[in-house]
């Protein structure tokens, strides 16, 4: 470690004491995330944050040493964009879990971005509200890092996504001034909407310390849960798109591809699908749940699909566990590379034909899991060893352009990290690309906050 470094290490704990980590096995773990990508180097320090004061007096620190910030939850992301290499703090927030407030009334909560996803929803059950953002990682994931990659999840098509969901942020900038941006009211429009803005900035603009969400009640009435096969993945993706194009609004509609299915059947050692079989999953909720089903039930099996209603809750419960079992099933198959990419959901039939092109070019099997309610596709490349093939790569390069050929975007939820950076311009073009970096220069003007993500050439 340099003198320069042992400084700053040195602040650190003059100012934090306990609350600075340096454990060379912690420093590692923050090198990664779910990934599978590693940042080069090992970080200096873990600063535990538990209130917004360290938070501000580590960035003080930060800001006055030139030293780069990386912001990490629970190390749960899928782009490289918590990742923290050499001579990088790591500040990490999952300790900052509370629930500050819930207010029934006026259907809000104030949370720290710590807690999980799933424990604040549990919490909130007991005052029958939820929050609506619903990624597969629920389980494991924060709602600080559901708020900073702007996550989406197998709800979204009904329910929307984060930026639908938060009405205020608490940021605290580059040189630890504390910013309360948003508001506490249904409707707001004073000024340039800056907690839009940080949703989905991936840590670039500043540290989300709390969050004011827009919650909603639970949905009265029960679920119903049908399942539909298909020969293959193009029919069970114009099954999805004549759904859409009924007008019925399912609640989830996830599309599980020949390969993910027989991986994750394997993992639950369930029985072996039928060879090539693609399974659509679709679940309806509220006072007409049972309506909704009957009617999308019709509409699969017009397009071909073997139809077929869950008998009871634990049938559901096994369908849907079975679709949440994907990223582990992926994993007993080697290393993973999980893309992201949305199109149109009318372009879904055409995209998985773009899929099936790239496996067939590049001698590759591609297993994608789609949220088929909002056209956001999930293709895994596997691979043995750390380090992503050149081959890979290329095959990627060419699902991203497959994606905006279509109308549609690098991602829906995981954001751009480090794993797509190279990419960004092609979507937003030069001048947005240019506009867009800029606006974080504003925000973070020596640029501590999480550098070589997003906007990196």
């Amino acid at each position: 470690m340099s003198a320069s470094a042992v400084d700053v290490v040195a602040q650190l704990r003059s100012a934090l004491g306990e609350r600075v980590d340096t454990s060379p096995a912690h420093l590692d773990d923050a090198r990664a995330d779910k990934s599978g990508h590693a940042a080069d180097g090992v970080p200096l320090a873990i600063v535990h944050a538990a209130s917004i004061a360290d938070v501000q007096e580590t960035l003080r620190i930060a800001h006055a040493t030139a030293t780069p910030v990386v912001t990490r939850g629970a190390g749960t992301g899928l782009a490289g964009g918590a990742n923290a290499g050499a001579g990088e703090i790591v500040l990490s927030v999952r300790g900052m879990d509370r629930i500050l407030e819930v207010r029934p009334d006026d259907l809000l909560a104030v949370v720290e971005p710590g807690i999980l996803n799933a424990d604040l929803n549990r919490a909130l059950a007991e005052h029958g509200l939820w929050w609506a953002p619903d990624p597969a990682s629920r389980e494991i994931s924060t709602v600080g890092g559901n708020i900073a990659t702007g996550a989406g999840g197998l709800l979204c098509a009904k329910y929307g996504v984060v930026r639908d969901a938060v009405l205020g942020v608490d940021l605290v900038l580059a040189d630890g001034r504390l910013l309360r941006l948003g508001h506490r009211s249904v409707k707001g429009v004073t000024g340039l909407d800056l907690t839009s803005l940080v949703i989905g900035s991936e840590g670039t603009l500043g540290v989300v310390v709390g969050a004011t969400l827009r919650l909603r009640r639970l949905v009265p009435g029960g679920t119903r849960t049908l399942t539909a096969s298909f020969a293959d993945v193009r029919a069970a993706a114009e099954g999805a798109a004549a759904v859409t194009a009924s007008g019925v609004q399912p609640a989830i509609m996830e599309l599980m591809d020949a390969a993910c299915l027989a991986a994750v059947h394997a993992l639950l050692d369930l029985p072996a699908p039928p060879a090539g079989a693609t399974q659509l999953t679709v679940q309806t909720d509220g006072p007409a749940a049972e309506e909704e089903a009957a009617a999308i039930a019709v509409v699969l099996a017009e397009a071909g699909g073997d139809v077929r209603l869950a008998a009871d809750d634990a049938e559901a419960d096994l369908l849907w566990r079975v679709r949440r079992s994907m990223h582990p099933a992926m994993e007993t198959l080697g290393t993973t590379l999980i893309e992201d990419v949305s199109v149109p959901r009318s372009a879904l039939p055409a995209m998985f034909d773009e899929i099936a092109r790239i496996e067939r070019e590049f001698d590759l099997t591609i297993p994608t899991v789609c949220h088929a309610g909002d056209g956001n596709l999930h293709p895994n490349f596997v691979f043995t060893g750390d380090e992503v093939p050149d081959v890979v790569w290329r095959a990627a390069d060419e699902l991203f352009r497959a994606a905006l050929r279509l109308g549609g975007t690098l991602t829906g939820e995981h954001g751009v990290g480090v794993l797509k950076r190279r990419w960004l311009a092609d979507e937003l073009g030069d001048d947005q690309w240019r506009l867009q970096r800029d606006i974080t220069r504003v925000f973070d003007p020596t640029g501590i906050l999480n550098p070589g993500k997003v906007f990196a050439p």
